[in-house]
């Protein structure tokens, strides 16, 4: 592979990635991915010792140990576009000679674990329960900028979607993508498992409305009533998809948990949900140290 223009591959003076701020030696081969940069020190917090801090805007990543395994805990701020920015630089610190600019010979596989809050559209899916992503259907454009999408993609589900959804030839044709198997069945004694709708923003893209309309009221109800071989959409948040779309394209393994802190369809909300979320964080260290 060719010299990496330093435009494209930004290096700081220290030898850090450009946002993340992290050197190659501050990598777990486990990385804990979470949306809120203050998460970062509920889990850190279980460390039992660090090696490794950092915190530039929204990216704070702390490196350390949990029961002997190493682990990198990693803030993305909000939506799929930050998950671009951290994808591309932890597979830049897990795959190039930052020195050179060149790719590594051997291809570096990370786990990658999302741990976030996210709201049921299911009205059995009660409010401060775990929902596991089997699958994302990304409702934002990022991953089609990307030549090999197509090639990981599941067609099929995605066509039976924008079929059932009518999906306005106005927006950007949603993808279904799978996450990891092996990273999946970790988590699937204790969670929700289903496919999570990613979003490109909190409010009208979710269905939410407060002064300004919606191009169509009934999204929210098409994504609820969407069945395909047995898989159902089970909740909306705003980064799976890219996640599990660049991980895929990259060759790394991924997987995202989420407490369910509110029920779209029944209305519920849970006001101190940061409890469960210290919940999940325990119960997710506690699985991948096994």
């Amino acid at each position: 592979m060719p010299l990496l223009a330093e435009p494209d591959l930004i290096i700081n003076a220290d030898g850090s990635v450009y946002h993340l701020c992290m050197r190659p030696e501050n990598l777990a081969d486990t990385v804990i991915v979470v949306g809120d940069p203050q998460r970062v020190h509920e889990i850190s917090d279980h460390f039992t010792g660090k090696d490794h801090s950092a915190s530039n805007r929204e990216f704070i990543s702390h490196t350390g140990y949990y029961k002997g395994k190493r682990i990198t805990a990693l803030s993305t701020g909000i939506g799929t576009d930050n998950c671009d920015i951290v994808m591309h630089e932890l597979d830049a610190l897990a795959n190039f000679d930052l020195k050179t600019r060149i790719q590594k010979p051997v291809h570096r596989s990370l786990s990658i674990i999302r741990i976030g809050t996210s709201g049921s559209i299911q009205p059995d899916v009660p409010v401060n329960s775990f929902g596991l992503s089997t699958h994302a259907v990304g409702l934002d454009n990022l991953l089609h900028f990307y030549k090999d999408t197509p090639l990981i993609i599941d067609k099929e589900m995605t066509e039976a979607f924008a079929a059932h959804a009518a999906w306005p030839k106005d927006l950007s044709k949603p993808y279904f993508i799978k996450g990891s198997d092996r990273l999946i069945d970790k988590f699937r004694s204790f969670a929700v498992a289903g496919i999570t709708a990613t979003a490109p923003g909190f409010y009208g893209p979710q269905g939410r409305f407060l002064r300004l309309p919606l191009s169509d009221p009934q999204m929210l109800s098409k994504l609820q009533s969407f069945r395909y071989n047995g898989n159902r959409i089970v909740n909306f948040e705003m980064e799976t998809s890219a996640l599990y779309g660049l991980g895929a394209l990259m060759g790394h393994e991924m997987v995202t948990i989420c407490a369910l802190i509110a029920n779209r369809a029944t209305g519920d909300y849970n006001p101190d949900h940061k409890l469960v979320v210290k919940d999940l964080i325990k119960l997710v260290l506690n699985t991948i140290s096994q």
